[in-house]
């Protein structure tokens, strides 16, 4: 058996340019980190090679690299790698495919922060959505802090992204959808009965920024606003478990028709 790979590789090297934005926009490829990731990216389909230090885990009918410590630490972002990175294709869709014949969907227009981006994708994951659109100035998806907080999820699920939000609402709507806004002023409470009738079609939710929520054009293109109420002395609740709470009660919506 080879020896392992060392960081001063020039293969190696050229894969730590991966962590730029703009060399993975322009090779279309990125780096899962970690097990859970690679195991989820194996099962999509969109693994090139699986680079692992000596000992770890590793699968079959992939190729696979062995590398030192050193070297794994340098293809991840991780303050503790878990001993395997995969090389992948992109995954994204278009956005008319994620759209077509969903009957839930988060739309996540400027979400900056990546560990916010992964969550939701989870979240919504979980809550049995059929798409996530990552819009306007939203975080890149193949970041690796957001492929890392989807635990997965960005492989289990069509993820499209959209640089104009207001173009991915209006698509949305296109496609069959009722627009809801996450919002904190909206006309209706997240359980009132009028949103339970609406949730049992075929929905998308729109959340915002983290720092500054929906701007005014943005969420004046929703069909409803949908405030969650807040029962104590909070100012607000997180983006990602303000998304947790709207999708399960869709999920609890269309598990009711």
């Amino acid at each position: 058996m080879s020896e392992p790979l060392k960081a001063s590789n020039a293969r190696l090297k050229d894969l730590r340019r991966l962590s730029r934005r703009s060399e993975r926009s322009e090779r279309r490829l990125f780096l899962a980190d970690g097990p859970k990731a690679v195991e989820a990216a194996l099962e999509a389909g969109c693994v090139e090679e699986v680079f692992a230090v000596p000992g770890a885990p590793v699968p079959g009918g992939v190729p696979t690299t062995l590398v030192d410590e050193r070297a794994l630490a340098a293809l991840s972002d991780s303050v503790s790698p878990a001993g395997v990175v995969a090389l992948c294709r992109y995954v994204d869709v278009p956005l008319a495919d994620a759209l077509a014949g969903a009957r839930l969907v988060a739309l996540c227009a400027d979400v900056r922060d990546p560990g916010n981006a992964g969550t939701v994708i989870r979240c919504a994951d979980a809550a049995g959505a059929d798409a996530v659109v990552l819009a306007g100035q939203s975080v890149d998806l193949y970041n690796p802090k957001t492929i890392r907080a989807s635990v997965g999820s960005a492989f289990h699920l069509p993820v499209a992204v959209e640089p104009t939000a207001a173009d991915a609402v209006r698509a949305a709507r296109e496609a069959g959808l009722t627009l809801l806004a996450a919002d904190g002023a909206g006309e209706l409470g997240l359980y009132d009965a009028a949103l339970a009738e609406v949730l049992r079609g075929p929905t998308a939710w729109l959340f915002g920024n983290e720092a500054w929520g929906l701007p005014e054009e943005l969420a004046a293109l929703a069909d409803h606003r949908v405030a969650i109420p807040i029962h104590g002395r909070a100012e607000s609740l997180n983006l990602s478990t303000a998304a947790a709470l709207c999708l399960y009660e869709s999920a609890r919506g269309r598990e009711s028709r």
